[in-house]
């Protein structure tokens, strides 16, 4: 079996657990009808809630329903928006499906990670190949605590600490919040900081190999300019793991999105999923569960595929090996 179809495979089956782990552990941790009403409510009004809900059928059951929609792309209707006490059949024609609120949310959020991850990898080349070409000097030095700081910090404190900075006490940036490019720029450093950190060591260390062997002594020894040996010659054969971290890197953004976008009120998929998780609008919660990790797959093959594109030599086989 070729080796991409064989990882498409791998990673539906990986999705389809995962979505019926979060179905099943959503309807056992606590009782959504109960968290929407409040503790001050009858039982009867609980129990009508949840006949409107089909939360009142065995977990089996409900697990069937959800799996027949489901292929049909139909998560359900939200329990929060556009939710009425109405018998079941009129809820689910009169309530707002989940879907279309979850991919509305998908700009601001592609918006956070690509703004990141272009400032994260466009920094992170620049340190990485100068910390390459000065071994052990004053920049290579400066250039590695500039990475460990960046990986080690954490996103929930950093974010913080800029908002203190730049909007409490110069009062120069927003403290959160959608409109301008102002409201851009703080979530977008700190959630930058972890990716520059990582992407800035492995470009220093592929470019240290690369920067090694015999095809750039010949080069220099040719007269060609260094700016083009390091940045044309060497950083293309050395784009192979740098494309890895790369797209592992853009993963981790589309799921560390949501703590940022909790931090700066982002109207992101990650805020909607925090908020959802506290009022337990399990529709919702589930739908932008799939669509975060449909795209976190989709990311990681696409990074295989480029694979081939960067360097012909590298073949998938039929055991899913490269030769």
């Amino acid at each position: 079996m070729p080796y991409l179809l064989r990882r498409f495979i791998q990673s539906f089956i990986l999705l389809f657990f995962l979505i019926s782990f979060v179905f099943v552990v959503g309807r056992i941790i606590g009782d959504p009808a109960l968290i929407m009403l409040g503790t001050s409510a009858s039982e009867t009004a609980l129990d009508q809630l949840r006949e409107n809900l089909g939360l009142n059928q065995p977990i089996w059951q409900q697990y069937l329903v959800f799996l027949s929609d489901l292929t049909q792309g139909d998560f359900g209707v939200s329990f929060r928006y556009g939710f009425s006490m109405m018998p079941s059949d009129a809820l689910r024609s009169e309530g707002t499906p989940v879907l279309p609120i979850v991919l509305s949310r998908l700009p601001a959020t592609f918006m956070l990670a690509g703004t990141s991850l272009v400032f994260a990898f466009s920094l992170a080349v620049v340190l990485g190949c100068l910390a390459a070409m000065h071994p052990r000097s004053w920049i290579d030095n400066l250039v590695n605590v500039i990475s460990l700081a960046s990986v080690s910090l954490v996103q929930f404190w950093l974010g913080l600490i800029l908002i203190i900075i730049f909007s409490v006490h110069m009062g120069i940036l927003p403290t959160g919040g959608f409109g301008t490019w102002q409201h851009l720029i703080l979530p977008a450093l700190t959630l930058a900081a972890r990716p520059l950190g990582r992407i800035s060591q492995v470009v220093r260390s592929a470019m240290l190999d690369e920067l090694s062997k015999p095809y750039i002594s010949a080069a220099r020894a040719k007269g060609v300019p260094e700016w083009r040996v390091v940045f044309v010659h060497a950083l293309k054969n050395a784009s192979i793991p740098i494309v890895t971290i790369t797209g592992d890197e853009l993963s981790q953004l589309l799921t560390g999105a949501m703590l940022v976008e909790t931090v700066f009120a982002w109207p992101g998929v990650g805020l909607l999923l925090i908020d959802s998780l506290g009022r337990r609008d399990l529709p919702m919660v589930q739908a932008g569960i799939c669509v975060v990790a449909a795209l976190v797959i989709f990311v990681n093959l696409a990074v295989d595929f480029a694979y081939t594109v960067l360097n012909p030599r590298i073949q998938m086989d039929n055991r899913g090996g490269r030769a």
